[in-house]
């Protein structure tokens, strides 16, 4: 199993949060590695998550949720 986390754009603040603002992918679909998969953001700016792995997409936070930086978001096996 492949952890996918929140990224972390602030390491001097370890409780800075988010928003996952899409999903381009599923909940149980295949993901190929490198395949963009979420949009999450952070004050003003949007970020790219990609799947660092290839298998079966599952989702822990849903799209508008919040959630802290370095979090689990989803999990590919």
């Amino acid at each position: 199993m492949t952890t996918i986390v929140f990224p972390t754009v602030d390491p001097d603040n370890p409780d800075a949060e988010g928003v996952v603002s899409t999903w381009y992918a599923t909940d149980g679909s295949a993901v190929a590695v490198d395949q963009l998969i979420a949009e999450v953001s952070v004050d003003k700016a949007s970020l790219d998550v990609t799947a660092p792995a290839a298998g079966v997409l599952h989702i822990v936070v849903g799209e508008g949720e919040v959630a802290r930086q370095g979090a689990q978001i989803a999990t590919i096996d």
